[in-house]
Order: C-alpha cells, then sequence, then structure tokens
C-alpha cells in the first residue's frame, strides 16, 4: 500500500489536527500521521473533491501537489486509452499525452517517474497486460487480435511481454482455472 503526502493550509494547532483526523476517519482515509500543515495517508485512492469539501466547511484549504496532480492526470488518460476506448489507438503515448496535457513528454516523463518510482512506458506496459489479461478472460478474440487491438506489432511480441512481466505465457494463462488480475488503481 502506497503513501501520500497531503497538505492542508490554515492548520495551526492541535485542535485542528483533531478535526482533520475526524475528517479523515469519517472519510475512511487510513492515515499515518497528521500533523500541522501535513498529512501522510496510507492509500492510493483519496476522495480528494469529497476531503477537499469536507476541509474547507472547516475552515481549512487542501493543497494539492501539482505534480500529483500531472500524475494523476497521465494515469487517468492511460487507463481510459486503453481500458475504454473504442478500437486501436494509432498514436503514440508520448505525442498523445504531450497533445492532452500541453506539456512536453521529456517533462511529464520525468515529473511521473519521481512521483511513481517507474517509467510512463513501464506503466502503460502494465496496464496493457491487465487488458490482455481481461480479454483472454473474455474468450471472444485470439492472441493476434488481442495484439493488433492493443497496438503490438505482432502476437509474438505481445507474447514476450506477457511472459516477462507475468511469468507465463498467454496460453499458460489462459488454460488457468483461477485467473489473477490486478485492479487498476493497484498498479
Amino acid at each position: 500500500m502506497g503513501k501520500r503526502d497531503i497538505y492542508i493550509k490554515n492548520m495551526v494547532c492541535d485542535r485542528c489536527i483533531a478535526s482533520v483526523k475526524n475528517i479523515l476517519t469519517g472519510l475512511q482515509i487510513p492515515f499515518e500521521n497528521v500533523g500541522l500543515g501535513h498529512v501522510i495517508v496510507k492509500s492510493e485512492e483519496i476522495p480528494y473533491n469529497e476531503l477537499g469539501k469536507q476541509l474547507k466547511a472547516e475552515g481549512f484549504e487542501l493543497v494539492i501537489d501539482k505534480n500529483q496532480e500531472i500524475v494523476e492526470r497521465i494515469k487517468s488518460l492511460i487507463i481510459n486509452q486503453i481500458h475504454y476506448s473504442d478500437g486501436e489507438f494509432n498514436q503514440n503515448f508520448s505525442q498523445f499525452l504531450e497533445n492532452k496535457l500541453n506539456t512536453e513528454y521529456s517533462r511529464l516523463s520525468k515529473i511521473f517517474s519521481e512521483t511513481e518510482g517507474m517509467t510512463i512506458e513501464k506503466y502503460i506496459i502494465l496496464q496493457k497486460i491487465e487488458k490482455v489479461k481481461e480479454l483472454i478472460v473474455y474468450g471472444e478474440m485470439n492472441f493476434s487480435e488481442i495484439a493488433y487491438q492493443l497496438g503490438y506489432s505482432s502476437s509474438a511480441y505481445l507474447s514476450k511481454q506477457f511472459k516477462e512481466i507475468t511469468g507465463l505465457t498467454l496460453s499458460q494463462y489462459k488454460k488457468m482455472p483461477d485467473k489473477h488480475r490486478n485492479t487498476l488503481d493497484s498498479i
């Protein structure tokens, strides 16, 4: 489970800390530490909108780290493109992200790597592998069709990458009675 730092303006006393702890507890956001102006949460999923509303109602202000905001937008764009778009994707992700976020890819890549501890490319691969697992479970496409849909140059290349990530061949995974899949937010 990852940890996230959250910064909150106007936390100036022990009563403020107690108030913020109550808000976090009410929203079921596990936390490690609450100090003046700073919270360390033990969760990847944080309902920022609701948290912000409740903090504001108590006179506080949620400070969203700009880099974290960029990372969340990158993840959202990648997940939407891989898991929820119709048809194949005919653009490279670096250009796609650059266009969507109006920021040079080198900057996006640096922010993502520093924040997440992995490259954008690795994150894309992990998301694609989860989509492959999903498509195998559905059983409606063969490996070549899956490779094509996800933008792989060949089913052989998809197979190689799948084995590197999962330790299994596509066929071995398909034959497994209990196919393990990761939740998208855990990647």
